[in-house]
């Protein structure tokens, strides 16, 4: 489960990566007919919270949704808290082939959706941010594929 849970922490590096290079203008920048850039952060650690309460409602403690226009600081911390939880949450499935509650089939599995889930919603951010004329920096882009620096 150590590397399940080490890309889990990886994945959620990627979206603090992004998060953490964009300007006030760039979080309100809208996706035609979507979210806007801080939206796609907030839907990302609300879903988080969705998978807790079906599968871990222990895990809910003390952590909150987040609205999109929640500031970058806010997002961030909102990411970690649920990050720490999903991995903690991975982490009773004890093996790649263990059970997630509500998720069918495993644990890799679930760990696979959660990563293409918010992969997406980056690409999203990423997009609105191009459409709007703000595109990130070549730097930051490339930066969300190392995975081995991350």
């Amino acid at each position: 489960m150590e590397e399940l849970i080490e890309t889990w922490h990886i994945n959620n590096r990627a979206n603090l990566r992004l998060l953490g290079d964009l300007t006030p203008d760039q979080l309100a920048t809208p996706l035609t007919k979507g979210k806007t850039v801080s939206g796609q952060f907030s839907h990302i650690h609300n879903v988080r919270l969705m998978w807790l309460k079906a599968s871990a409602p222990d895990l809910m403690e003390a952590v909150a949704k987040t609205e999109p226009t929640d500031s970058k600081s806010q997002l961030e911390t909102a990411l970690n808290a649920s990050a720490g939880r999903i991995a903690e949450l991975l982490g009773r499935a004890e093996s790649p082939a263990g059970r997630i509650k509500g998720f069918k089939p495993h644990a890799a599995a679930f760990l696979g959706y959660l990563c293409a889930h918010e992969a997406f919603h980056r690409a999203h951010a990423e997009l609105a941010l191009r459409q709007a004329g703000l595109a990130v920096t070549d730097k930051t882009a490339y930066a969300l594929w190392e995975w081995g620096v991350l």
